[in-house]
């Protein structure tokens, strides 16, 4: 695809990895407006571009994503409650932030007529599968956490537009991101953890967990390299490395990196918290058939990730997708 001269809207593009997808749009020559009520994005990540614009506000304002929308040709949507493990605590917050304004997406884009949109999902959406590497046409579970059940209906409200007014929808099944501008998850919590106390660490589950883990410029790449050669109305990805991180090996390299001996202490059980998968391993050969590969190896990762986080530190006022 011809990203010169097209306009993109990017929501969430202040977070993690919705920031580097504007990064990227911008570098392939297309106007950027990024949009992001900075509930947990950050200013500093936010592209300092002569073709990028900034609207602060919120999804659920359906007025002023309305004048958002006017003349844009592509929608990355990447905004998202993300926190999974806390959803409990607040699910209202995650059916609206995930649900609700992916149908005002929507609505924005038929009213402006844009037809093309690509969206986060997770792997977490598979749950607790029986094979493994997981496919994307594996059956859905009962679901396991409020943040997948919310994804899946996204995907469905993607899906439906598609097929009923003409869209084309990318939906990207990540695994867990690392790399710069890194700003929610295990490395960032341990890191906190233990820059707090550097003599205790305190491990959710066994440590046995088995995550699958991949490099933000790697995710990034495999979504372009999706909207450029995958042109069907509905075009679902999984996005991943095809190896896999034990829990207590990936706080190996953390404390290592950090030159730290803290004692571990594991809260016990298999799962680190309710709706938490042990194991997540997503089969990626569909986007490697378009000639996709990674370039980073899962522990370059981590230490790229926590090198970043020791010299930014200003990320610890939290952060989004």
């Amino acid at each position: 695809m011809d990203w010169k001269g097209r306009h993109v809207l990017v929501t969430g593009g202040a977070g993690f990895i919705g920031s580097h997808v504007a990064d990227r749009a911008l570098a392939s020559g297309a106007h950027v407006t990024v949009y992001d009520d900075f509930s947990t994005g950050l200013r500093e990540y936010v592209p300092k571009h002569e073709r990028a614009t900034l609207v602060e506000g919120s999804l659920l304002d359906q007025k002023m994503l309305d004048a958002a929308m006017h003349g844009v040709d592509f929608v990355f949507h990447m905004a998202a409650n993300a926190d999974i493990k806390d959803n409990l605590k607040s699910p209202r917050k995650c059916i609206d932030q995930n649900i609700v304004v992916t149908q005002n997406v929507l609505e924005a884009m038929r009213a402006a007529g844009t037809k093309e949109i690509a969206f986060a999902s997770t792997g977490s959406v598979y749950g607790e599968p029986k094979v493994f590497p997981t496919p994307e046409d594996a059956p859905f579970p009962v679901q396991t956490s409020i943040y997948a059940t919310s994804k899946i209906a996204a995907e469905g409200l993607l899906s439906s537009y598609a097929l009923g007014y003409g869209f084309h929808t990318w939906v990207f099944r990540f695994v867990s991101v690392l790399g710069p501008r890194y700003t929610h998850g295990h490395v960032y919590d341990f890191w906190r953890k233990l820059v707090a106390d550097p003599t205790k660490l305190v491990v959710l589950g066994n440590g046995k967990q088995e995550k699958s883990y991949l490099h933000v410029s790697d995710c990034v790449a495999a979504m372009f390299v999706a909207i450029d050669k995958a042109q069907g109305p509905i075009n679902v990805f999984n996005l991943g490395h095809p190896g896999v991180l034990q829990v207590d090996d990936s706080v190996s390299i953390i404390t290592r990196t950090m030159k730290v001996s803290p004692r571990i202490e594991h809260t016990g059980g298999e799962r680190g918290w309710v709706g938490d998968s042990p194991r997540i391993e997503l089969d990626t050969s569909r986007i490697r058939s378009l000639g996709w590969a990674h370039t980073k190896t899962i522990e370059e990762s981590v230490v790229e990730t926590l090198t970043f986080l020791m010299a930014n530190p200003f990320v610890t006022r939290r952060g989004g997708v």
